[in-house]
């Protein structure tokens, strides 16, 4: 019961994310939000696994870094769509597609095919995708896009991150992959020199926010979550984030959903839920057949 409470507070802070983010970057350049959100928070997680980190091996740590440079490069799409988007929930609805995708990437990575489940989601997924972002007729939003391509720069994390996890502690991975997602905003800031920060305590207030709750707490209690309860009930959990950050956009920042937009919204999520539990299915379908033909 402790793992469900910490995830579907991970869930809440997540959100909370989304609404810091967007009010963050109105005063600062996205990249440089970015460099300094991201290696604060590693380092404010560094307490927790420094004995850890020290007993890493050269191999290790460059895979774990190496997996961060994607979600690096995903965090930096998703946070220009951010400054651009009037509309935070669809986009929080489309990155969640980034586990549906998920099968497609390791297909196309990998070879490993994807399961009958991902197959009926897709369909599912792709019409909830139409009705969210085709309200002006047969063209996207180019904060839209950008969602798009950053839930899949996500998917090629989640799939990168899933070969390398059986070798790291979850929280050390998470440590290294925040300073690295903080090293590629740095280089990013460096390259563009964007303009000068407009300081002020709003802007202090949402940034800490960010930094400490939204990102090192969150993915903190995320890890201890994941930890105690099954892969299936942390997925199910996790696919709230964009229900909270509808919610807190709306009452936060006083954003206003069309009709469609929302019904595209409430689609994705049934095709999330919908693929969860037939892969959960399925697997326990295939576990029962190899333990069938064992026995015989």
């Amino acid at each position: 019961m402790r793992g469900v409470l910490y995830l579907f507070i991970a869930t809440l802070l997540a959100a909370m994310g989304w609404i810091a983010s967007k009010v963050v970057v109105q005063s600062m350049a996205g990249e440089m939000f970015i460099a300094s959100r991201f290696i604060l928070a590693s380092l404010i997680l560094v307490p927790f696994c420094y004995k850890s980190l020290l007993k890493l091996s050269a191999k290790q740590v460059l895979s774990a870094c190496g997996v961060g440079v994607f979600l690096g490069l995903a965090l930096q799409v998703w946070i220009y769509a951010v400054s651009i988007s009037d509309g935070l929930s669809e986009g929080a609805f489309i990155m969640s597609l980034a586990m549906i995708i998920a099968p497609l990437t390791a297909w196309l990575l990998f070879q490993v095919k994807p399961n009958r489940a991902f197959w009926i989601a897709l369909p599912v997924s792709v019409s909830g995708m139409m009705l969210m972002s085709l309200t002006n007729g047969w063209k996207m939003e180019p904060s839209q896009l950008l969602f798009l391509l950053a839930s899949a720069l996500l998917s090629v994390h989640f799939v990168m991150n899933k070969r390398i996890s059986g070798n790291l502690k979850p929280l050390v991975s998470i440590c290294l992959q925040l300073f690295v997602v903080g090293l590629v905003g740095l280089l990013y800031t460096l390259y563009t020199e964007p303009d000068a920060v407009q300081f002020s305590n709003q802007l202090l207030v949402w940034f800490v926010l960010s930094t400490v709750i939204a990102t090192s707490v969150r993915y903190l209690l995320q890890t201890m979550g994941q930890y105690k309860v099954s892969m299936e009930t942390a997925a199910l959990l996790m696919i709230l984030e964009p229900i909270w950050t509808l919610l807190l956009s709306i009452s936060v920042l006083g954003e206003n959903l069309e009709p469609q937009k929302l019904l595209g919204g409430g689609v994705i999520f049934l095709s999330l839920i919908i693929y969860i539990k037939l892969s959960r299915r399925y697997a326990k379908a295939e576990l029962a057949k190899m333990e069938l033909a064992q026995s015989a």
